[in-house]
C-alpha cells in the first residue's frame, strides 16, 4: 500500500523525508526498493528524457505516459506528478480537469503545479475536487522566460516578501506541501516555520521538511552542467560510457558473444544441412 499524505503531514518539523524524480518503471522499482519516501514524475522529463531545451513543450499526455509507468513500479512509494505548462494556467476549469485526468489515468497520489498567490484559486479548486496538491514557488522552470533564466529567487527584500506571501497563499489554498526551488536557506527556514504545509527543498538548504533532486543529476548520469545544489552520489556517466565502449570493442573483435553466450546444435543435424 502506497504512503498517503497523512504519512507526510505527520512529519512536519520532524524527520525529513526524501523525494526523487523518476520517469520509468525500472527506476521507480529501484527507488521503491530503496525506501525513497516520494517519487515526483517531474516535467523535467522534457529535459532529461525527451531532450527539450526546457520544460515548456511537455504535454499532459507526456506526463500521463511516464506517470503510468512510474506508478506501476512504485508499490509502496507516494507518487506525485507535475502538471505541465498551460495545463492549469488558462482557467480553474482547465486546472481541475487536467489534474483529474492525471490522477485518474495514472493512479498517482498527488499533483504538483508551479506558481504562488496567482494560482491559489486553482490549488483550492483541485483540492476541493479531492486531489492532493503540492505547490511550487521560488524558481519555477515553466516561467523561465519571465524570470530571465535559472537564478536564485528571493534575495531582495521585495522578492523575499513576495515568496513569503506566495507560501502563505498556497498554504491557505490547501496545498499539503510546497516545493521551494533555489531559495536562500534562511528564507526557506522562515517559510517552513510559518506555514502548516510541508516544505520540499531543491536548492533551499537543510531546514525544509523534505528534499528533492532530479535523479539523473544526483547519479551523475550526464556529462554536462550540474547545478550548485546537487550532490553527486555516483558517476554513472563514466560507468555507462566505459561499458558502451567495451561492448563496441568486443563486437568488433568478435570476443562477444563467446561460447558462454551462444547456443549449440547437434553436430549430426548440422552435417545433414550441408
Amino acid at each position: 500500500m502506497s504512503k498517503s499524505i497523512n504519512d507526510f503531514i505527520s512529519r512536519k518539523g520532524g524527520k525529513p523525508f526524501s523525494v526523487l524524480t523518476a520517469y520509468d518503471y525500472h527506476t521507480a522499482c529501484t527507488m521503491d526498493e530503496a525506501g525513497i519516501d516520494m517519487i515526483l514524475v517531474g516535467d523535467s522529463l522534457g529535459n532529461v528524457m525527451l531532450g527539450y531545451e526546457n520544460t515548456l513543450a511537455v504535454t499532459v499526455d507526456d506526463m500521463i505516459h511516464h506517470g503510468k509507468a512510474v506508478c506501476r513500479g512504485a508499490k509502496n512509494t507516494f507518487v506525485a506528478i507535475d502538471m505541465p505548462f498551460m495545463s492549469y494556467q488558462p482557467s480553474v476549469e482547465d486546472a481541475v480537469r487536467n489534474a483529474g485526468r492525471i490522477m485518474k489515468e495514472t493512479n498517482c497520489q498527488a499533483v504538483k503545479l508551479e506558481g504562488g498567490a496567482e494560482y491559489a484559486d486553482r490549488i483550492k479548486a483541485i483540492v476541493q475536487a479531492g486531489i492532493p496538491v503540492i505547490a511550487h514557488i521560488g524558481l519555477t522552470p515553466q516561467s523561465v522566460n519571465t524570470l530571465g533564466g535559472y537564478k536564485v529567487q528571493g534575495k531582495s527584500y521585495e522578492a523575499a516578501q513576495k515568496l513569503l506571501m506566495d507560501a502563505k497563499a498556497v498554504d491557505d489554498a490547501g496545498a499539503f506541501a510546497i516545493t521551494l526551488e533555489c531559495v536562500p536557506e534562511a528564507l526557506a527556514k522562515m517559510i517552513t516555520e510559518q506555514v502548516d504545509a510541508l516544505t520540499i527543498g531543491i536548492g533551499a538548504g537543510k531546514y525544509c521538511d523534505g528534499q528533492v533532486l532530479v535523479y539523473q543529476d544526483m547519479l551523475g548520469y550526464a556529462n554536462d552542467f550540474t547545478p550548485k545544489f546537487v550532490k553527486k552520489y555516483a558517476d554513472l556517466h563514466s560507468v555507462m560510457l566505459d561499458a558502451f565502449k567495451q561492448y563496441k570493442a568486443d563486437c568488433e573483435q568478435r570476443t562477444f558473444p563467446n561460447e558462454a553466450q551462444s547456443f549449440g546444435i547437434n553436430e549430426e543435424i548440422l552435417q545433414k544441412l550441408y
